[in-house]
């Protein structure tokens, strides 16, 4: 989950990154990515200098760069608050990262803004009200693409919280923010086993294809298998098998190749753990040779679920079928 936070200044929006900052949100702010410009070529911060300096960004790498560049470091395990998002590129790039995104927009009377900015006296913050008034209209919009779009950032907002009251009002709307962001879209069983099926497909040393099969019965995993040379003898990426490493026409000199199918070593390893495969599910990155198949009808296993097909697999596919396997494709994600 990630919350946008924008508004103008002395709005309120540190206050609600804080408080959710308390409550388990990573905070990440566009600025920092400004003041390390400006720290990097030695020029002290003012109000100004953030704005001329974030729109030099945005004209050498792009309107969202500034987004980008914290899109990269995010991890989707966790909860992030992204504060200082003052242009609209910022807000549609966060909303294309593949995790939910709501933007927050904050806002109070000028009146009281500017008071709070007294109040908090950071370097470069206006002195005078009319001083505040000139900066913001160099952030409400511009004819400028690269420079700050406020107002079109606050048209994208999913929610607006007015923070000219007590800080506990304030607290309260953020909270009624969170419980109505709950409902996000989770993977279906089937693409949470085929991703962890594309994470043991990692671990193959095979050079020409790396394969993965997950076994899962009542949706818990019981095996897993990759392809590659069998246990004990030197890998297929140092050498073990000279079909592979000889980088042959595909399909030809099978019978030379030393490698196990992911398949394979998944119905095998579960044999050398003694545990039974009957009535299970096998994930597979790709649809199963006939040898694989063979094993696959013997185990018992009930359920073939596959993304890619296996390109001699057309006849492995009717026999599953021929023998009561059910077998449905999933389509890879884009």
């Amino acid at each position: 989950m990630i919350f946008g936070v924008a508004g103008p200044n002395g709005a309120g929006k540190g206050e609600i990154v804080q408080y959710l900052e308390a409550r388990s949100f990573e905070s990440f702010s566009l600025s920092d990515v400004i003041r390390e410009e400006l720290s990097r070529r030695g020029v002290e911060e003012s109000r100004e200098r953030m704005i001329q300096q974030g729109t030099q960004l945005r004209v050498q790498g792009g309107p969202g760069i500034l987004a980008e560049r914290a899109v990269g470091i995010l991890q989707s395990d966790r909860n992030y608050v992204i504060d200082s998002i003052r242009h609209p590129a910022e807000v549609q790039t966060f909303r294309a990262c593949g995790e939910p995104f709501k933007l927050i927009w904050a806002d109070a009377e000028i009146e009281r803004r500017f008071e709070r900015l007294r109040q908090r006296g950071r370097p470069g913050d206006p002195e005078t009200l009319e001083h505040l008034r000139a900066l913001e209209n160099q952030e409400l919009g511009s004819d400028d693409p690269a420079a700050q779009q406020l107002l079109a950032v606050k048209e994208l907002a999913d929610f607006e919280l007015r923070n000219d009251g007590e800080l506990e009002l304030l607290h309260q709307a953020v909270r009624q923010v969170f419980e109505s962001s709950l409902f996000f879209e989770r993977p279906s069983w089937d693409d949470y086993f085929m991703a962890i099926g594309y994470t043991v497909a990692s671990r193959s040393n095979c050079v020409k294809r790396k394969v993965a099969a997950v076994v899962v019965k009542d949706r818990r995993i019981i095996s897993t298998g990759y392809n590659g040379t069998p246990r004990g003898t030197r890998n297929c990426n140092e050498g073990g098998c000279p079909r592979c490493n000889q980088l042959v026409e595909g399909g030809t000199r099978l019978d030379e190749c030393l490698c196990s199918h992911g398949e394979e070593n998944a119905i095998t390893q579960a044999a050398y753990h003694g545990v039974s495969l009957r009535g299970s599910t096998l994930y597979t990155t790709f649809s199963p040779c006939l040898q694989c198949t063979k094993l696959i009808i013997n185990a018992g296993l009930v359920e073939v679920i596959f993304n890619s097909d296996y390109p001699l697999g057309g006849l492995s596919l009717e026999l599953l079928r021929e023998a009561g396997v059910e077998v449905r494709k999933l389509e890879p994600k884009s």
